[in-house]
């Protein structure tokens, strides 16, 4: 028993490991080491795409019972779903000047209340409402280069859209085309993780290319969520 109450708090201490990493690529963020800080905000999605398994492998609610990992893991990732890429969207010149705080308190505010909800992640396995995907967006603004008021847009509309009662996929836990999601999802992440090594001029083709699968993730999302496909 004594070896696997060791397991269940080291799966906890990985997930907390996400605060350090975090706070880490902000202050990379706060210097202008831009892709630094992406390699940092990569392993933060590392970290978050693999402490569920291990958390259920480990039975760490059943080991753990008084310990909350899900408020752990919505701790972390605020931080760096959130707060780093706001911090990013500053210090990058990604908003218009003169907008730029109110514009990059948005998502924190939002977002703020999206992790709240009882409901933000359903029965079946999807989110409700945008979920926060604000590294994603900062890591396109970035790479894309458009003007600071297309971002401003989008920044207005994701916003809104936390809001919005919609279903997008779980990608790990959803049993709708879960093998093709992920495969899909896989070679994006090499992709990102390809850009992010070709910084500060990444071939455009690629970056395009990279689009398919949020593209994709997004329709799928629509489409599952407007047809109300039981779990």
């Amino acid at each position: 028993m004594t070896g696997k109450l060791a397991l269940a708090w080291l799966v906890h201490l990985y997930t907390a490991l996400g605060a350090v990493v975090a706070f880490i690529a902000i202050l990379l963020i706060e210097q202008l080491k831009f892709p630094e800080a992406f390699w940092l905000m990569s392993l933060a999605v590392v970290i978050d795409a693999t402490d569920g398994t291990l958390a259920r492998g480990a039975r760490v609610k059943e080991i753990l019972p008084w310990f909350d990992g899900d408020r752990l893991e919505d701790i972390i990732d605020y931080l760096n779903y959130v707060i780093v890429p706001c911090w990013f969207f500053i210090h990058a010149n990604l908003l218009p000047v003169e907008d730029a705080l109110w514009l990059a308190s948005l998502p924190l505010l939002a977002s703020a209340y999206g992790f709240c909800q009882k409901d933000a992640k359903t029965s079946d396995h999807f989110f409700l409402g945008f979920p926060s995907y604000w590294n994603v967006v900062a890591f396109y603004f970035y790479v894309l280069r458009w003007p600071p008021w297309i971002n401003a847009f989008a920044i207005l509309l994701l916003s809104i859209l936390v809001f919005v009662p919609i279903k997008y996929i779980y990608p790990s836990r959803n049993p709708h085309f879960r093998l093709l999601t992920n495969s899909v999802g896989i070679l994006w992440a090499f992709a990102v993780l390809a850009i992010i090594y070709l910084l500060p001029e990444p071939p455009r083709l690629l970056v395009f290319v990279s689009l398919v699968f949020p593209a994709y993730y997004t329709l799928l999302s629509l489409w599952l969520g407007f047809r109300c496909v039981p779990a």
